[in-house]
């Protein structure tokens, strides 16, 4: 059973739990079920091959099967759509696709055990029951009705706001004047935006041309897992209080602008507040270096004239990360690192130098079970310098600042620490729903975007509710900006195909170490 624990990530009057909703298939992982021991047999093969039902057709680099992009397809109906290894309900599930994607299959089904409408091989691997999560007819309504899916490859896969009080309503349709009326109280007309509102549509963008589903004026169909606690006739209720969604769309009508959430719900704009992208992000290290991040604001960059002159040619912008060389100028990297930082200057690999005062060094070091040695990739998180580091064999690639759980360093089984030790990726979703301790006061975080689970409900994760990073905020997790989030999820073991929403490796995927 996965074990919930009751600590917050804030922003505002925002909290919630780094833990997953515990309703499948739905709105957030089912731990129970991805990650119950497997047969060691069951993986004793690459992820490309199938033992019991081997691809017949062309296969590509990865051992994928090609199929047709213009055969057949089938339409996931779930909020998590399982992906088996094998057609049965008893092979592990290699992922999961979200409601409204639509894959390539084969025409005919592989098998049927424990799937009356029978088991159908998906591109690019794996094998989907036909029935109540997945329907063969590309036709089907929530296909028809569901907006393109997460923006992969961009840090923020989703337009993202929060609720305002009260919360928004969850309208079925895009209501008419009447409906906001009835439901809200609001006058015939919209308002006139101040300039505030105007900002905020300005981080929405334009909006999106009403689909031809909405134009239709019927009822948005409710994935299967997504949780639906009343229904009246234009609409579902209020969200919860304090929530926060991920928009695949945005939609001005009546004056208005609706935002159209990844459970086919939608929501005025207007009880809301947008979120604002964050400016942080980590530092590629493609030369050999340390890296280091400014930790205050008015830094400078300096060339050096000589030993011991420096001149200030630019600013070093807050949280800006760098690589040094090693050299420095009355101060050595290895002093910086631990902390002792006299007056000095320190070399980059960019050609200028950065006063060391004020610097967060980072600290190479080596994992405990060798990963180094091997040449694989694995991951160091510090607790005390609130940094992450990436590393392919003994070579760090990537740095950047994160937020660990606000217990510091303490016992993370009655604090809000994040729990230390070493531990492989389990899971890998590019978004899933957080919540509070639960019951009726529960808050969600929908769509917390490039989350991956390494034990029990600790993930690394992207968060767009607060832009704390480089001192402890979460509940236990290790947050990241979602422009690291990303750059780690690509990076990481498991991969998760570009149409799918989430994959698993109970098997154990890249390590992560997690010290003081």
């Amino acid at each position: 059973m996965v074990v919930r624990f009751a600590a917050t990530l804030c922003v505002g009057l925002i909290c919630a739990a780094c833990s997953a909703d515990q309703d499948p298939p739905g709105r957030a992982v089912d731990h129970r079920s991805a990650l119950t021991a497997p047969d060691p047999k069951a993986f004793a093969h690459d992820a490309g091959d199938v033992p019991d039902a081997a691809p017949t057709g062309l296969v590509n680099d990865d051992g994928d099967e090609l199929l047709d992009p213009g055969g057949p397809k089938l339409v996931a109906l779930a909020m998590e759509t399982y992906i088996h290894r094998s057609p049965s309900h008893q092979s592990p599930r290699l992922g999961y696709l979200r409601a409204g994607t639509i894959v390539a299959r084969k025409s005919n089904p592989a098998g049927n055990e424990g799937c009356s409408g029978g088991f159908y091989r998906i591109a690019p691997r794996g094998y989907v029951c036909a029935g109540k999560t997945a329907s063969l007819d590309a036709g089907e309504p929530l296909g028809e009705a569901a907006m393109p899916g997460p923006k992969r490859g961009e840090a923020y896969p989703y337009h993202y706001v929060i609720s305002r009080s009260p919360a928004p309503h969850l309208y079925v349709r895009l209501p008419t004047v009447e409906d906001q009326r009835r439901v809200e109280g609001r006058p015939a007309t919209g308002p006139v935006l101040n300039p505030w509102a105007r900002a905020q549509l300005s981080w929405l963008g334009p909006a999106d041309p009403l689909t031809p589903f909405l134009q239709s004026g019927r009822d948005l169909p409710k994935p299967i897992g997504a949780e639906e606690r009343l229904r009246f006739p234009v609409h579902r209720g209020r969200a919860k209080a304090k929530s926060a969604f991920g928009l695949m769309a945005t939609f001005d009508w009546t004056d208005r602008r609706f935002g159209f959430t990844t459970e086919l719900d939608l929501i005025p704009i207007d009880r809301t507040q947008v979120v604002r992208p964050s400016r942080m992000h980590g530092v590629r290290i493609e030369t050999p270096g340390v890296p280091a991040f400014v930790m205050h604001g008015g830094g400078r960059v300096f060339e050096r004239l000589k030993p011991g002159k420096f001149k200030p040619i630019a600013n070093a912008e807050f949280r800006s990360g760098w690589v040094l060389t090693g050299n420095g100028d009355g101060v050595t990297v290895e002093e910086a690192s631990r902390g002792y930082v006299p007056a000095g200057y320190l070399e980059t690999t960019s050609g200028v130098w950065l006063a060391a005062e004020g610097l967060r060094v980072g600290a190479l070091t080596q994992d405990s079970w060798g990963y180094a040695k091997k040449g694989k990739k694995w991951i160091d998180v510090s607790i005390e310098r609130q940094l992450l580091i990436a590393y392919e064999g003994t070579r760090p690639v990537f740095a950047t600042l994160v937020s660990t759980g606000r217990g510091g360093l303490g016992d993370p089984k009655v604090t809000s620490a994040t729990v230390q030790g070493v531990f492989f990726i389990q899971s890998k979703h590019v978004s899933t729903t957080m919540d509070g301790s639960g019951g009726a006061a529960s808050r969600d975080l929908h769509d917390v975007p490039y989350v991956q689970y390494f034990q029990g409900n600790y993930a690394l994760h992207g968060v767009y509710w607060h832009d704390g990073f480089g001192k402890t905020m979460s509940s236990g997790c290790v947050n990241l900006a979602p422009a690291d989030a990303l750059w780690l999820f690509e990076w990481t073991d498991p991969t998760v195909p570009s149409s799918w929403h989430g994959a698993y490796s109970p098997q154990g995927g890249t390590l992560v170490y997690i010290h003081r």
